[in-house]
């Protein structure tokens, strides 16, 4: 339903939104006052034809959208639910589940076969959020976009949690990133969701085991292509993620052959207008790895 005879008035996530749909955007939101912001999302998703590859609504990126326009005064949204509120820390669950286990100490042959457990039901979901929020120094916060988690699991000498992970999607403009796959603006809009972004990862603290971090990245390169496929009809091409050099050195990722690029301006990771400050917004290292052969040239939209 998009417009091709008028001119986008605004462009996000690499789509053009003309004056019709921002009219119908503004007359959904002034029409169903009662809907909350994730049922305006969808409502207008599905209104705008905005869809992925597997037919499934945008939705994720429709709230960003809806966040965008208030910000620039287009539209009113209803207040958020002081229970949920996204790219916030959340509130973290504190149980006898997220208490530190006994201390696992070795080698990862000690501890296979390693396995990622997608993250889909009620419990596995709280205890994620426990551990992350318990454990990882960034917390857990509502992610923005779409995203998969993991919980990581070791086989012995008993089966336990040893760590958490989490793929969403990628930062918007990325120097490094950008110069490294040979992108302008226009092909980084067509192609940005081909790269998918390690969000967290967490091996809990009472867990030394060496080498796991790396096997456990080598583990997520594998399955998250089919994964990331399933739920959101794209196939990525690369993983990217940020270090924060002040606490980690990126050993991890190094050994899993992930590639250095350089170092982030300092910006929140969907900061488009240079305006977000504070903690996470500190130059990152970043590091990428290419999940296909020719992936740059794929992400340039070469066949």
């Amino acid at each position: 339903m998009v417009s091709t005879a008028d001119e986008p008035r605004v462009v996000f996530r690499g789509r053009g939104f003309s004056e019709a749909d921002l009219g119908l955007v503004r007359e959904i939101v002034e029409g169903y006052p009662t809907l909350t912001r994730h049922e305006l999302a969808q409502t207008v998703a599905e209104l705008l034809e905005w869809v992925r590859p597997n037919g499934g609504t945008k939705w994720r990126e429709c709230l960003d959208l809806l966040d965008e326009l208030e910000r620039r005064g287009m539209i009113s949204l209803p207040e958020l639910r002081a229970t949920k509120p996204r790219g916030c820390r959340t509130r973290v669950p504190v149980t006898e589940r997220g208490e530190a286990g006994q201390a696992l100490v070795g080698i990862v042959a000690d501890v296979k076969p390693v396995r990622l457990e997608k993250v889909e039901r009620d419990a596995e979901r709280r205890l994620w959020r426990e551990l992350v929020g318990r454990y990882h120094y960034l917390g857990h916060k509502v992610p923005f976009g779409a995203h998969l988690r993991y919980l990581v699991w070791a086989s012995r000498p008993v089966e336990a949690v040893v760590g958490c992970l989490q793929v969403s999607s990628p930062g918007w403009r990325v120097a490094v990133r950008d110069l490294w796959v040979g992108w302008d603006d226009a092909t980084r809009a067509d192609n940005l969701q081909r790269i998918v972004n390690n969000s967290r990862f967490l091996i809990v603290p009472w867990v030394t085991v060496k080498n796991l971090a790396s096997h456990v990245l080598s583990l997520l390169a594998r399955q998250v292509v089919g994964d990331w496929e399933a739920a959101y009809g794209t196939r990525p091409l690369a993983l990217e993620t940020f270090v924060d050099s002040q606490r980690f050195r990126g050993t991890c990722y190094r050994a899993a052959n992930w590639e250095w690029l350089g170092v982030t301006t300092g910006r929140g990771r969907m900061d488009r207008d240079h305006a977000r400050t504070g903690v996470g917004s500190e130059p990152k290292e970043v590091y990428v790895l290419p999940l296909t052969r020719h992936a740059r040239r794929l992400l340039r939209g070469g066949e």
